[in-house]
């Protein structure tokens, strides 16, 4: 049986996916909100639709698999919001549902090991927007849903190594801050782990086996381009954007024991300084 896949938010991760799905056989659909993107996705095999106003119909009627990637806001998911209830109408045909939700769910562990049945009670307000879609979806009735808590993502076009070079890279000090981080190859493979075994209901993490602070991560990078070290600079004396500055009020260790001993995940990239050095090797 053919398998579609209707991606709502069909961005950085979830093009990681298709990388791996297209190959396979699949039909998928994405949307997204540039014509110019569109575009590029129909020049890789997937079928772009323009949000939020192109016709999904052919896809709902097709789809087997949906993955939701993109964030909500104060306004709740925007998919929800817009296909909540064409998606209630089809969801006992569907074998899979994904959403891609944040560790941002489980707030500030003082960078304590952190599990997927942790109490959920997180500290910002994107990480409360994320906890309320989780619990929206959920709620769904017969909608298979998985959720996947992503920690800090990084990947081709998306490092240190461009700062560095330019020289604007900081090292920004915070006693006990720690951060856990996953390429977005290694994304992939847990998602298409997960769609060769559903396990509706259930959450994973995912995380490399190294939380770290990011100072470390900054500092390696420059050595790998043999580049001067970044400045140290105390948390309470840098100039940060509010966005940026939220991040650092929590600090966790994230576990990834889940997606290897449910989905049988062995990660590519199992820690930053691998997923750097291939980064470099590959010219980002």
């Amino acid at each position: 049986m053919s398998k579609t896949l209707i991606s709502f938010g069909h961005g950085y991760s979830a093009q990681a996916l298709a990388r791996l799905l297209l190959p396979q056989g699949w039909t998928i659909y994405g949307t997204t909100r540039s014509e110019l993107k569109a575009g590029e996705l129909r020049d890789k095999g997937v079928i772009p639709v323009l949000w939020p106003d192109g016709d999904l119909t052919e896809a709902f009627d097709k789809a087997t698999h949906m993955l939701v990637s993109a964030g909500p806001r104060e306004a709740g998911d925007p998919i929800f919001n817009i296909y909540g209830d064409k998606i209630k109408e089809v969801a006992g045909k569907l074998d899979w549902f994904g959403y891609l939700s944040t560790t941002g769910v489980y707030g500030n562990h003082n960078g304590e090991w952190t599990g997927e049945d942790a109490e959920l009670r997180p500290s910002t307000e994107r990480g409360r927007w994320r906890k309320e879609a989780e619990e929206r979806w959920q709620s769904v009735p017969s909608l298979p849903v998985h959720v996947f808590r992503l920690a800090g993502i990084y990947g081709p076009g998306r490092g240190p190594f461009e700062k560095i070079r330019k020289g604007t890279a900081r090292r920004i000090i915070k006693k006990n801050q720690i951060f856990s981080r996953i390429h977005v190859d290694d994304i992939a493979q847990v998602l298409a782990a997960s769609i060769a075994q559903p396990n509706p209901g259930r959450a994973y993490n995912v995380c490399d086996d190294e939380p770290a602070p990011p100072e470390d991560v900054i500092g390696y990078a420059a050595e790998l381009l043999g580049a001067p070290m970044p400045p140290a600079i105390p948390f309470e004396e840098a100039e940060m954007s509010p966005m940026a500055r939220s991040f650092y009020s929590e600090s966790k260790r994230i576990s990834n024991a889940r997606i290897k001993s449910e989905l049988g995940v062995s990660l590519r990239y199992p820690n930053y300084r691998d997923g750097l050095a291939k980064l470099l090797a590959q010219g980002g």
